[in-house]
């Protein structure tokens, strides 16, 4: 055998075995939602695989918790900030990046000093916004944060500005304005771009747990994310049943990464980032 081969045939043994340490923690949760409590705490002797399968978790976290609703207020989270953040990112990242109009670096500026700063800081005045409107436990209390990103501008004015200028000035030739150019040229030649921030922005909002445990917090108005925050109690924990409910709360998006694999991997080799 060759050197080549035997070196290949290391790195794919390499990578094996970092994707099963990847993967353990999610075997781990799932044989736990089916062992009872004293093995899912038991270390003499430990216990890896369950003594007697218990589905009596997921039926009784069922029964706790209204699974329905709190899917339900997810997705919607999910879907609004995802159509509202790529048209509005969209435009305002257009705008940066082909309009000329007074103070557009400045404010651009300003969009790239927001990145900067730790999201954290933005809760109390959104909250207060949010409770002015009176919008408080609300969908659109939950989507509110995400209605434009600073990083989905970021993201999406580097590929306006890779895109040939030639392409605006025959369809202002032809008598487009900057509406129909937008919708009908550019924002096309960014599906790249577009897929590549849809993606972040349904993982970010999947995971997004401090601003709907605040915001929301009536039991009929919450997320997956901050229902599960409130399974675990402050001083026991039901680790059956807490590993139950996050099995239920991530099949969703497992299932959407099984359908749309590839997008994923091409959405984060585009923007060169990582999850």
């Amino acid at each position: 055998m060759s050197k080549p081969m035997v070196s290949k045939g290391l790195v794919h043994v390499f990578l094996i075995l970092v994707a099963l340490s990847m993967l353990l923690p999610f075997l781990w949760m799932v044989l736990t939602s089916f062992k009872t409590v004293t093995e899912s705490t038991q270390l003499d002797p430990f216990v890896f695989w369950p003594s007697q399968w218990h589905f009596e978790n997921y039926t009784q976290v069922i029964r706790d918790n209204n699974f329905a609703v709190l899917y339900f207020n997810t997705l919607a989270m999910m879907f609004f900030r995802l159509v509202c953040g790529l048209l509005f990112s969209a435009m305002a990242a257009y705008a940066f990046a082909r309009l000329q109009f007074p103070g557009r670096d400045l404010l651009f500026g300003l969009v790239l000093f927001q990145m900067m700063i730790p999201s954290q800081i933005f809760i109390i005045p959104q909250y207060l916004m949010v409770d002015a409107m009176g919008m408080r436990n609300t969908i659109f209390a939950l989507v509110f944060p995400g209605i434009v990103s600073a990083f989905g501008t970021f993201l999406l004015r580097q590929f306006f500005m890779g895109l040939p200028r030639s392409l605006e000035e025959s369809a202002i030739l032809d008598g487009a304005n900057v509406g129909q150019i937008f919708f009908s040229i550019m924002l096309p030649l960014a599906k790249s771009g577009l897929v590549a921030l849809g993606i972040f922005t349904a993982l970010f909002a999947f995971k997004d747990l401090m601003w709907p445990l605040i915001i929301n917090p009536q039991v009929d108005k919450a997320t997956l994310s901050s229902a599960l925050s409130k399974i675990q109690g402050a001083y026991t924990v039901n680790y059956p049943h807490l590993m139950a409910a996050s099995v239920l709360a991530i099949w969703p998006m497992a299932l959407i990464y099984v359908f749309f694999q590839r997008q994923f991997i091409q959405g984060i080799a585009t923007t060169g980032s990582k999850l």
